[in-house]
């Protein structure tokens, strides 16, 4: 469930926001190949196996990766403790600025690898019980959630809050247009303004409660 307390759920909607940003660069930039939403990978990968095998190599390195950007960021929370939200946004700055100097010398493996992990690992920033609350990088189980509760608001029977669901999946929408508008009026700049954005989370993150929402 999103966090009650509205300094936390502000903080998972600014995260969302830039996944969609690195999500709509990464798309414009990699042929259409998602670094955030694996489920589009996963439904192109099959597709490329069906009818073109020679392209599904990329989609799968892209799953691989996103794994494996989950699993460290999972490593390096447990290993940071109280200050893992902030231990976990300066590993993915620090990604994010690697991808940008991969962009910059014109390398586009090292480019989506570093992105990709970066996109796995934020999605660690939201646990309870050891396991993701809330994943920052897909919506589908928002729009979920959002139908649900837009269900028992209609049967009168809605829990507090129901609709900050759809801010969550705003959130990403509202990241995913700027990245889209950035990577069409300066491509150069776009990983650099991520590499910015999540820097800039990094003193909000350690002000926030330890406990998980």
């Amino acid at each position: 469930m999103l966090p009650r307390d509205r300094a936390r759920r502000r903080f998972a909607i600014a995260l969302a926001a830039l996944a969609g940003f690195v999500d709509a660069v990464g798309f414009l930039s990699a042929g259409g190949y998602f670094l955030s939403f694996m489920s589009g990978n996963t439904t192109r990968l099959a597709v490329s196996l069906a009818v073109d095998p020679a392209h599904a190599l990329l989609p799968a390195l892209l799953i691989a990766g996103f794994v494996l950007g989950v699993a460290g960021g999972a490593l390096l929370s447990l290993r940071a403790g109280r200050r893992r939200r902030a231990v976990l946004l300066l590993a993915v700055t620090l990604l994010l600025a690697l991808a940008a100097l991969a962009r910059m010398a014109a390398t586009p493996g090292p480019m989506l690898l570093a992105t990709v992990l970066a996109m796995g690992a934020i999605n660690n920033m939201f646990q309870r019980d050891g396991e993701v609350s809330i994943g920052l990088t897909y919506m589908t189980g928002a729009l979920v959630k959002l139908g649900q509760g837009l269900a028992q608001r209609i049967a009168r029977q809605a829990r507090p809050g129901w609709w900050n669901w759809a801010l969550l999946w705003a959130g990403l929408m509202a990241g995913a247009v700027s990245g889209a508008f950035a990577q069409d009026r300066v491509p150069a700049a776009c990983l650099w303004i991520a590499t910015a954005w999540a820097l800039a989370l990094v003193p909000v993150a350690l002000v926030l409660p330890a406990d998980e929402g």
